[in-house]
């Protein structure tokens, strides 16, 4: 779906996609820099959001690598975050001695992270390090070392590029802000 087709629906694109795609290249770059093909990289894509950002990413990496999915919730059916966080999908790899790049489509507060990586850690991985296309630093509540950041961006509501509200714009091949008429 093309921004053109919701207009009304945002108020700014932030990224278009050939920004994305500018940004994704950046970080697998960097990536690659850091890892090598002996390495046992297992990309851990956080459902649903970092779909896209999975998917981008690992073919634009020159690297072989593993992926898996997890899902993780601590929302339930509200919209803040409920500090309890329940694991809807694990992983289906064993994860002792491997070096684990957690892939997120967004940190806002990084409650929900904090815990992943808790977690994660304590499944015995080699390492574990965290790639995110987007940062809202003026969100943060939780301070987190994230070694892979595509851009920091306001604390606004965004949609597209696998970022949602209430299960829609996913599929928006731009990020942009979600106009208040919308959700409110």
């Amino acid at each position: 779906m093309d921004i053109t087709d919701i207009e009304a629906d945002i108020t700014e694109v932030l990224f278009t996609e050939e920004q994305i795609a500018e940004t994704i290249a950046g970080l697998a770059r960097q990536i690659e820099a850091d890892y090598s093909d002996d390495d046992d990289v297992l990309l851990v894509g956080v459902l649903r959001g970092a779909v896209m950002v999975m998917a981008d990413l690992a073919r634009e990496l020159r690297l072989q690598l593993n992926m898996d999915w997890m899902a993780v919730s601590s929302y339930g059916s509200g919209t803040q975050s409920s500090g309890v966080v329940r694991i809807l999908k694990d992983l289906d790899t064993d994860i002792t001695g491997r070096k684990v790049l957690i892939v997120e489509d967004i940190i806002d507060s990084g409650l929900t992270l904090s815990w992943l990586l808790s977690n994660l850690r304590s499944r015995g991985a080699a390492s574990v390090e965290i790639c995110a296309l987007l940062r809202k630093p003026l969100a943060v509540k939780v301070e987190i070392d994230v070694k892979y950041v595509g851009a920091d961006i306001p604390n606004a509501f965004v949609v597209g590029y696998g970022l949602d509200y209430a299960e829609r714009y996913r599929n928006l091949k731009s990020i942009g802000v979600l106009a208040p008429h919308v959700y409110a």
